[in-house]
């Protein structure tokens, strides 16, 4: 597996950081809803992003978010070409981020085990 380029990353921190700013306060499309976006993925040769973000109502709403945001990807992209000094935007793929409902789920099964422990023990 090929590591990301130096340059890639600084992109997709930089696109992490104004995709951020624009769905909260450009994009006004309510399907979208309150959304975190985690990471910005840069292919080596820039041509592509995958965004992966969360969704405050959690993954109920995640796929409407999904098609929301696909359906706004050229808004975004244009937004995104006047902010970013770049010869090409990447076109822009989003996935739902499961990561942090996963690592809060892990967590309550730890603590309820623990719990259970010490149950048995008194």
């Amino acid at each position: 597996m090929k590591k990301t380029s130096q340059r890639a990353q600084r992109v997709g921190d930089q696109i992490q950081r104004e995709l951020a700013d624009l769905l909260k306060n450009e994009v006004k499309d309510p399907r979208v809803g309150p959304v975190t976006v985690t990471e910005v993925e840069v292919s080596a040769d820039l041509s592509h992003a995958t965004v992966r973000f969360t969704h405050l109502a959690g993954k109920e709403k995640s796929q409407t978010a999904v098609d929301a945001l696909a359906r706004t990807a050229g808004f975004l992209r244009s937004e995104l070409g006047r902010r970013l000094n770049l010869y090409s935007v990447p076109q822009l793929h989003f996935v739902y981020d499961d990561s942090i409902e996963a690592g809060m789920r892990l967590s309550q099964l730890i603590d309820d085990a623990v719990a259970e422990d010490r149950k048995h023990q008194e």
